[in-house]
């Protein structure tokens, strides 16, 4: 079920941004509680991962992070930054407030991502996710993704789930007679 609320609207920001503390913090506890056991035997926390990448790895013009903001207030998120190629986004850190999920609110992210990353010149995203995410698993499969691992093999035994799809080219928009301010914004918010 996809329900739209008038008052949502994406916010093109950054990672530091306060407006996505809670995100992160929510993202950290679920990785803490879906990877306890593993983090145990391996090492690292949740943290550490969340803070792998730089701020400035998910800033424009190569990357992107995202907020979907309701009332102001950051419901879900995600972004991206370059891959392996130049052709290639990795999109990172899609996550939605629990409270809040099954409504659609992920793939309206997800589509974002897509168009800004194809907005961005991008061909193609890369993506993985965790072997205990399975609701992750299922929303890539329905919005297009091809599973680059074998979808019949127990997921624990290959840890990092990747996922590939390839994008339609957006057209760019073409500057016109008293329209600079609203092409200077482009992509700040939608």
């Amino acid at each position: 079920m996809s329900v739209r609320y008038d008052n949502d609207r994406f916010l093109y920001t950054s990672v530091d941004d306060p407006l996505a503390r809670p995100l992160f913090d929510g993202l950290e506890q679920e990785y803490d509680h879906r990877y306890a056991d593993v983090r145990r035997r391996i090492g690292g926390s949740a943290r550490e991962e969340l803070q792998r990448y730089p701020a400035e790895a998910f800033a424009a013009p190569v990357g992107a992070f995202v907020l979907l903001l309701r009332d102001g207030v950051a419901i879900s998120g995600g972004a991206f930054m370059p891959h392996r190629d130049e052709d290639t986004a990795e999109f990172k850190r899609i996550w939605t407030l629990p409270g809040l999920r099954r409504q659609g609110i992920a793939r309206r992210v997800l589509q974002e991502l897509e168009d800004q990353a194809a907005r961005q010149g991008y061909r193609r995203v890369f993506l993985t996710t965790g072997f205990r995410q399975p609701e992750a698993v299922g929303l890539y499969l329905s919005h297009g993704y091809t599973a680059l691992f074998d979808l019949h093999a127990d997921p624990e035994t290959i840890a990092h789930l990747p996922f590939e799809k390839h994008l339609v080219p957006q057209p760019q928009p073409q500057p016109q007679a008293g329209n600079a301010a609203a092409l200077a914004l482009h992509g700040a918010a939608a």
